[in-house]
């Protein structure tokens, strides 16, 4: 069976599997992704924030934590909304379960707009980035992180096992969905190349001001091997905009 969107994350063991990955201090989330969002994001005291595909809202907690003023969270998986509002307790934000195609956009609401990992499993980015440019504030920013291209490519199938050896990239420029193996289940995403990402954010609006493809540093890793072995593929693509 395969899965669509945040459909995976609402099969029990899929949602605790991952939830056990994700929050490795070795993981590509934690050591690689996490540094260059909080970098691109910048300065958020007192800002909104709209998180698309907020998973269970751990993120969120913290901005409003260190200061934001308020966190909008959406997300498609009922699993991850119930840990979410668990997260956000009494803290000055709400979690819609909605995805981010069915979230109705407001206008000019949010000073920041995130997604981490999450815009690959979107069939049509045009429409996305477009409702995302509507909801920002004038000179807001777009902060987002997806699967890089190299690593989504192929259409050959991950091998089993945790870590691989080698990478095959192949069919780059030839577009559309990949079916992966992922946490013994079957996901759907979706593959485009960086300049695809990039003409759509340009014609949606947005001004592209940094992009970074998640160069390991050597400070966010428990060990020398796993910080060389993540030095072999570029495994983040992160992209700062503004309106």
């Amino acid at each position: 069976m395969e899965f669509r969107g945040a459909s995976a994350y609402d099969q029990k063991d899929f949602f605790s599997n991952y939830i056990k990955r994700r929050d490795r201090k070795d993981s590509p989330n934690n050591a690689i992704e996490r540094p260059i969002i909080y970098e691109l994001i910048g300065d958020f005291l007192n800002k909104s924030i709209l998180d698309l595909g907020c998973g269970d809202a751990s993120f969120g907690r913290e901005l409003l934590n260190q200061g934001a003023v308020f966190y909008t969270g959406v997300e498609g998986s009922k699993q991850m909304v119930a840990a979410a509002n668990i997260n956000l307790a009494n803290e000055n934000g709400i979690i819609h379960h909605k995805t981010m195609e069915s979230y109705i956009y407001p206008t000019n609401k949010f000073e920041i707009v995130t997604s981490r990992f999450a815009i690959h499993y979107v069939s049509d980015i045009h429409s996305l980035f477009q409702n995302v440019h509507k909801a920002l504030k004038d000179n807001g920013k777009f902060v987002f992180s997806v699967q890089h291209p190299l690593t989504t490519s192929s259409f050959i199938s991950k091998q089993t096992g945790d870590k691989r050896g080698n990478w095959v990239v192949d069919d780059y420029f030839n577009e559309g969905e990949r079916k992966e193996p992922w946490i013994e289940q079957i996901v759907v995403k979706y593959h485009r190349t960086i300049e695809h990402y990039f003409k759509t954010l340009t014609k949606s609006g947005f001004s592209v001001v940094d992009l970074r493809e998640g160069m390991p540093k050597r400070e966010h890793f428990t060990n020398d091997e796993e910080f060389s072995r993540r030095l072999r593929i570029p495994l983040v693509l992160v992209f700062s905009c503004t309106k």
